[in-house]
């Protein structure tokens, strides 16, 4: 059917590409130990992009029934006039990466359900809290086929479960993410991380404002990583809208921070050996001890810089969008910093006087653009001669990663799964923090 969608699109266009995904989801969350809600939902689609004379059009369907009228559809929104200066690619050998463990099919709701019950019973024992535990597994299969040869597809497999330890009276939490290609075990390190940090901080502690170290968790380090993101995105560079125009090759960080994007790390879901556009995937380093070595690009804005797709076009849709629906864009979607050489446990002993962001509020916040933060602590874990004395309220922290960044301390020795990435905590210095006394 798609063959024939191709053979449709090139009697009207010059060049032709269908983008087709298929996916399921099925989860189970917990409200303190009390099951909440078991939900499942099935995303499928067809985009179809085109170029005619120099412009990109675009349509989508649901249900191919009309073959023929969704190529009309891609040609009428040619009167947009989105003009390129690209191509669609040509077939590559690729990278042959393992992205699908068929144990997921076994994994039943009833599974799901007890996992859930069994980290709720197991942390509600060790903290006295509520706690609420979300479990998902979800199976996604894509094609894209243009009408240059490239007909590739990718099937991956994902597990994910999140805990949460809630604070009293208050939506702070200390949480932990763990995902794979199949069931796995909520662990003891992850009961005991949780049960640490929460169980240490239980007490609200009052504390003064002022510059100290702060440590950053992989479930919080998306407040900076998402000022890097911006900063290095193709679009952003070609708009000058970033402040790293012109800065490839100079210091920007610490010389202890490396962060690359790794599509082909196939131990964790999600790897891909070609983007959204067909492009062959890459290992990119965006800093490379501390020196910014890459921007990344799509098919567009590669040309319109005229160095071409970095394997980085990707469809995204925020919050929780229909993807068919979205037309690719410069994305990191397989963010890695890489680890340093302290234990969870050494580190918080390094800290004479600071905080610990547990949570973030309002990461959105402040001129994203620059690189500037200013965030709410939901919570903060208040740490005075290398231990957790308690938690802050009302607290907040600011600065701007192009400073705060260039003032690490220290990087944990173990990467984890968190927002934006798989990231180390990691504490630096000389930040401010606001405290309401």
């Amino acid at each position: 059917m798609l063959e024939k969608l191709i053979e449709i699109g090139k009697r009207y266009t010059d060049e032709v590409e269908i983008y087709q995904i298929n996916s399921f989801s099925s989860g189970v969350s917990f409200e303190n130990g009390i099951l909440k809600d078991i939900d499942s939902s099935i995303q499928s689609g067809i985009s179809l992009r085109i170029i005619k004379d120099g412009k990109l059009g675009f349509s989508y369907t649901k249900n191919l029934l009309d073959p023929e009228g969704l190529v009309k559809n891609a040609v009428d929104s040619l009167k947009g006039d989105i003009r390129v200066e690209f191509s669609f690619p040509e077939r590559r050998e690729l990278k042959v990466l393992n992205t699908y463990d068929p144990e997921i099919e076994n994994l039943t709701n009833t599974k799901m359900v007890e996992e859930g019950q069994r980290i709720s019973e197991i942390l509600s024992q060790a903290t006295n809290t509520q706690i609420n535990v979300g479990v998902v597994k979800s199976v996604s299969e894509i094609r894209i086929i243009n009408s240059k040869g490239v007909d590739y597809s990718t099937k991956n497999s994902s597990y994910m479960c999140y805990a949460a330890a809630m604070y009293p009276g208050s939506y702070s939490s200390i949480s932990r993410i763990i995902v794979d290609k199949k069931f796995k075990e909520f662990s003891k390190e992850d009961f005991e991380y949780i049960t640490f940090l929460y169980n240490n901080s239980k007490k609200e502690v009052k504390a003064k404002s002022g510059r100290m170290k702060v440590m950053f968790l992989p479930t919080t380090m998306y407040v900076l990583i998402w000022r890097l993101i911006y900063g290095t995105n193709g679009k952003n560079v070609y708009e000058r809208t970033t402040p790293l125009i012109d800065k490839i090759g100079t210091q920007i960080f610490d010389s202890s921070i490396t962060i690359y994007n790794d599509p082909f790390n196939d131990s964790l879901p999600g790897a891909r050996a070609f983007d959204d556009e067909g492009v062959e995937s890459r290992v990119l380093p965006i800093v490379e001890n501390g020196v910014l070595k890459n921007f990344y690009y799509d098919l567009y804005y590669g040309s319109k810089m005229g160095i071409g797709s970095t394997g980085n076009g990707y469809k995204v849709s925020d919050w929780g969008g229909e993807i068919i629906r979205v037309r690719p864009t410069p994305a990191l979607e397989h963010l890695y910093m890489k680890p340093g050489d302290k234990d969870f446990h050494e580190m918080i002993r390094l800290i004479d006087k600071g905080i610990i962001i547990a949570q973030a509020l309002g990461a959105h916040s402040g001129n994203i653009p620059n690189g500037d933060f200013s965030i709410g602590l939901s919570p903060g874990l208040y740490v005075e001669n290398g231990e957790i004395v308690g938690h802050v309220k009302d607290a907040m922290v600011a600065g701007n990663i192009y400073e705060v960044m260039k003032k690490v301390v220290a990087i944990e020795n173990k990467n984890y799964v968190g927002n934006m990435g798989v990231f180390p905590s990691t504490i630096f210095e000389d930040v401010s923090v606001a405290i309401r006394e």
